[in-house]
């Protein structure tokens, strides 16, 4: 980049680095006969049921411009997958947001709850973007170291350690990428009274729970009380193989959906 185009890129855009994992992931693509273990994806394609459905939709002329909060019947959906599953109850109409994938998801999460200099707690090791995710949208990071010998689970000594005056909210990801860590239901009672002791909020990314392999998963959602405070991420792309169909939803109080709609529309 020359000096000059340099000069008009913002400055906190500058100071990130790009993604280490998808430099490799594309490095590998031009590879013949290489298997990348770089980047979160199903060892198998989408389904082919789930592919006709997207053909035959297509047949139709399904190609036209939505509702901003996504297809009313598909959020009624999720919204019955998820208190099935997870056990926590959503209005569809006003509760839920379908989004370009969980990656979007959460960048409207943090635009619609950051002020300049907020800072957002958050475990590591973790997904790549959250803390540049954070700083693009003016939060100052917060990191919550988790450790190897404690099978890199959640561990709310932490938590009260690493809090500064100043914590909006945490982030938080069960099972975690890439460390596979988790969180107990206990753990996350214990995070879910620490949360409302600091008026903290807790977004919940779930992408990877249906991938729990040992034991059962538990949503911090599910936790009484925990609803006003709680952004429930979640999406198609580990638990059906549809990584590239890019569709991830939130569930979270009618104000916040309000507000990450706002992003998500512009």
């Amino acid at each position: 980049m020359n000096d000059i185009s340099r000069s008009f890129v913002a400055s906190h855009v500058l100071g990130i680095p790009k993604s280490g994992i998808r430099e490799f992931f594309a490095i590998a693509a031009t590879m013949e006969d290489a298997i990348s273990l770089g980047i979160g994806e199903p060892d198998f394609v989408t389904p082919w049921h789930i592919r006709e459905a997207a053909i035959f939709a297509l047949e139709q002329g399904k190609t036209s411009y939505t509702d901003n909060l996504g297809l009313i019947r598909l959020r009624r959906e999720v919204a019955k997958y998820v208190e099935k599953n997870y056990g926590a109850s959503y209005d569809a109409p006003t509760e839920v947001l379908i989004g370009v994938g969980v990656s979007e998801i959460l960048d409207c999460a943090l635009r619609a709850i950051i002020n300049p200099g907020d800072k957002i707690m958050y475990h590591e090791p973790c997904f790549v973007s959250y803390s540049p995710s954070i700083r693009l949208c003016h939060g100052v990071p917060v990191g919550v170291p988790t450790r190897p010998e404690d099978n890199f689970e959640f561990n709310i000594d932490e938590v009260r350690r690493c809090w500064q005056p100043g914590c909006k909210a945490i982030i938080i990801n069960f099972p975690t990428n890439p460390t596979g860590g988790i969180a107990t239901r206990k753990q996350l009672e214990d995070l879910a009274e620490f949360a409302k002791e600091k008026n903290m909020l807790v977004i919940s990314d779930e992408i990877y729970s249906e991938l729990t392999y040992d034991g059962g998963h538990a949503s911090i959602a599910s936790i009484p009380g925990m609803k006003e405070r709680v952004v429930f991420l979640h999406g198609f792309s580990k638990a059906f193989a549809m990584t590239g169909s890019r569709i991830g939803y939130a569930f979270a109080p009618k104000p916040i959906i309000e507000g990450m709609m706002k992003t998500h529309q512009y």
